[in-house]
């Protein structure tokens, strides 16, 4: 049985973008991932949605995507209106191992991810260019990242996650 890909949809982009001619692609890619949640868990059963992709579920990895999306969204903000905010950091494994991640239905983190998806929109869709040099701290990463890796990351970030959804249900067959 082969292993599952660290990176099913490639590697995650490294460097900021360098111009606004990468927005709209960005953006498209941004606004696409509702649908493709929704698309990858479709007719998927419970056993099936609790079936270990490496170390999360299909149901974590919507819960966590959620998650991660909401977080995103609200830093992008924070960036927008202070000055280099230090963000909160949280446990992704830990959050995902708590009885939503785990056991809940699907609904409700679908309907976050397109709750917070239309609204980051509005503002991503807003800033002008320099505004994506802004900047957020990531204690973790002990760094500031600027808003123009961020927009790079997170349709990167969705794909990914929904691109794990779909080869675990093309390997087992489940399509």
């Amino acid at each position: 049985m082969p292993a599952s890909p660290d990176f099913p949809a490639g590697p995650p982009p490294s460097q900021p973008i360098a111009s606004a001619d990468a927005l709209p692609e960005l953006i498209e890619s941004l606004a696409a991932a509702p649908d493709a949640f929704r698309d990858a868990v479709e007719g998927l059963s419970d056993a099936q949605l609790d079936t270990h992709y490496r170390n999360w579920t299909p149901r974590q990895i919507v819960h966590h995507v959620a998650d991660s999306h909401a977080h995103s969204y609200l830093r992008f903000k924070l960036a927008l209106t202070e000055t280099n905010p230090t963000v909160r950091p949280y446990a992704e494994n830990a959050w995902a191992n708590l009885a939503d991640a785990r056991t809940a239905a699907l609904d409700a983190p679908l309907d976050l991810i397109e709750a917070v998806h239309g609204s980051w929109l509005v503002v991503v869709r807003s800033m002008a260019w320099e505004d994506f040099a802004r900047t957020f701290y990531h204690p973790e990463l002990r760094e500031s990242v600027p808003l123009a890796l961020a927009i790079a990351y997170y349709p990167w970030h969705a794909r990914h996650h929904a691109a794990q959804i779909n080869w675990l249900a093309a390997h087992h067959n489940w399509r």
